[in-house]
Protein backbone atom coordinates (compact mmCIF):
# COMPACT_ATOMS: atom_id res chain seq x y z
CA UNK A 1 0.00 0.00 0.00
CA UNK A 2 1.29 3.45 -0.93
CA UNK A 3 2.15 5.94 1.77
CA UNK A 4 -0.32 8.72 2.58
CA UNK A 5 1.72 11.40 0.81
CA UNK A 6 1.80 9.37 -2.41
CA UNK A 7 -1.93 8.68 -2.21
CA UNK A 8 -2.64 12.38 -1.68
CA UNK A 9 -0.49 13.39 -4.66
CA UNK A 10 -2.22 10.74 -6.78
CA UNK A 11 -5.63 12.10 -5.81
CA UNK A 12 -4.54 15.65 -6.64
CA UNK A 13 -3.17 14.59 -10.03
CA UNK A 14 -6.67 14.79 -11.50
CA UNK A 15 -7.92 18.25 -12.54
CA UNK A 16 -11.54 17.40 -11.66
CA UNK A 17 -10.57 16.55 -8.10
CA UNK A 18 -8.52 19.74 -7.81
CA UNK A 19 -11.54 21.71 -9.05
CA UNK A 20 -13.74 20.01 -6.46
CA UNK A 21 -11.27 20.99 -3.73
CA UNK A 22 -11.16 24.55 -5.06
CA UNK A 23 -14.95 24.72 -4.79
CA UNK A 24 -14.88 23.31 -1.27
CA UNK A 25 -12.28 25.87 -0.23
CA UNK A 26 -15.13 28.39 -0.57
CA UNK A 27 -17.40 26.44 1.78
CA UNK A 28 -19.23 23.18 2.17
CA UNK A 29 -21.35 21.71 -0.63
CA UNK A 30 -23.17 18.47 -1.35
CA UNK A 31 -22.21 16.15 -4.19
CA UNK A 32 -24.96 17.47 -6.48
CA UNK A 33 -23.64 21.01 -6.06
CA UNK A 34 -20.08 19.84 -6.64
CA UNK A 35 -21.16 17.97 -9.79
CA UNK A 36 -22.93 20.90 -11.53
CA UNK A 37 -19.86 22.30 -13.36
CA UNK A 38 -18.91 18.85 -14.67
CA UNK A 39 -22.23 17.42 -15.83
CA UNK A 40 -21.63 18.29 -19.50
CA UNK A 41 -18.46 16.18 -19.53
CA UNK A 42 -19.33 13.39 -17.08
CA UNK A 43 -22.14 11.73 -15.23
CA UNK A 44 -23.12 12.26 -11.60
CA UNK A 45 -21.79 8.78 -10.68
CA UNK A 46 -18.41 9.72 -12.20
CA UNK A 47 -18.25 12.88 -10.09
CA UNK A 48 -19.28 10.82 -7.07
CA UNK A 49 -16.28 8.55 -7.70
CA UNK A 50 -13.99 11.58 -7.72
CA UNK A 51 -15.48 12.73 -4.41
CA UNK A 52 -14.96 9.25 -3.00
CA UNK A 53 -11.27 9.31 -3.98
CA UNK A 54 -10.85 12.64 -2.19
CA UNK A 55 -12.71 11.28 0.83
CA UNK A 56 -10.63 8.07 0.91
CA UNK A 57 -7.35 10.00 1.13
CA UNK A 58 -8.81 12.35 3.74
CA UNK A 59 -8.86 15.53 1.65
CA UNK A 60 -12.58 15.94 2.25
CA UNK A 61 -15.06 14.78 4.84
CA UNK A 62 -18.78 14.19 4.53
CA UNK A 63 -21.19 14.71 7.36
CA UNK A 64 -24.86 13.92 7.62
CA UNK A 65 -27.62 16.45 8.13
CA UNK A 66 -30.91 14.64 7.56
CA UNK A 67 -30.80 13.67 3.86
CA UNK A 68 -28.22 16.33 3.05
CA UNK A 69 -24.58 15.15 3.16
CA UNK A 70 -22.36 18.21 3.02
CA UNK A 71 -18.73 17.79 2.01
CA UNK A 72 -15.99 19.87 3.58
CA UNK A 73 -12.34 20.28 2.76
CA UNK A 74 -9.94 18.77 5.30
CA UNK A 75 -6.76 20.80 5.57
CA UNK A 76 -4.58 18.24 7.39
CA UNK A 77 -3.45 16.30 4.29
CA UNK A 78 -2.78 19.58 2.48
CA UNK A 79 -0.65 20.70 5.43
CA UNK A 80 1.31 17.46 5.14
CA UNK A 81 1.93 18.21 1.44
CA UNK A 82 2.97 21.74 2.26
CA UNK A 83 5.37 20.53 4.96
CA UNK A 84 6.90 18.04 2.54
CA UNK A 85 7.36 20.68 -0.17
CA UNK A 86 8.78 23.21 2.28
CA UNK A 87 11.97 21.20 2.57
CA UNK A 88 12.63 21.93 -1.11
CA UNK A 89 11.84 25.65 -0.95
CA UNK A 90 15.48 26.73 -0.57
CA UNK A 91 16.44 24.69 -3.63
CA UNK A 92 13.83 26.16 -5.95
CA UNK A 93 14.24 29.71 -4.63
CA UNK A 94 17.98 29.48 -5.32
CA UNK A 95 17.18 28.22 -8.83
CA UNK A 96 14.79 31.12 -9.40
CA UNK A 97 17.42 33.58 -8.15
CA UNK A 98 19.97 32.17 -10.61
CA UNK A 99 17.39 32.30 -13.40
CA UNK A 100 16.64 35.92 -12.59
CA UNK A 101 20.36 36.78 -12.72
CA UNK A 102 20.95 35.03 -16.06
CA UNK A 103 19.60 37.77 -18.39
CA UNK A 104 21.59 40.36 -16.45
CA UNK A 105 24.77 38.27 -16.82
CA UNK A 106 24.21 37.82 -20.54
CA UNK A 107 23.60 41.54 -21.02
CA UNK A 108 26.70 42.45 -18.99
CA UNK A 109 28.89 40.01 -20.96
CA UNK A 110 27.50 41.35 -24.21
CA UNK A 111 28.33 44.93 -23.24
CA UNK A 112 31.83 43.99 -22.05
CA UNK A 113 32.65 41.92 -25.05
CA UNK A 114 31.01 44.12 -27.63
CA UNK A 115 30.34 42.32 -30.87
CA UNK A 116 33.64 40.52 -31.08
CA UNK A 117 32.43 37.24 -32.44
CA UNK A 118 34.84 35.25 -34.49
CA UNK A 119 33.68 34.75 -38.01
CA UNK A 120 36.04 31.96 -38.95
CA UNK A 121 34.61 29.59 -41.47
Amino acid sequence: MADQLSRTFAALADSTRRAILARLSQGQANVSELAKPFLREMSLPAVTKHVKVLENVGLITKSRNAQWRPCRINGAPLKNLSDWMEQYRAVWEESFDRLEEYPQDVTAKSKRGGRKHSSKK
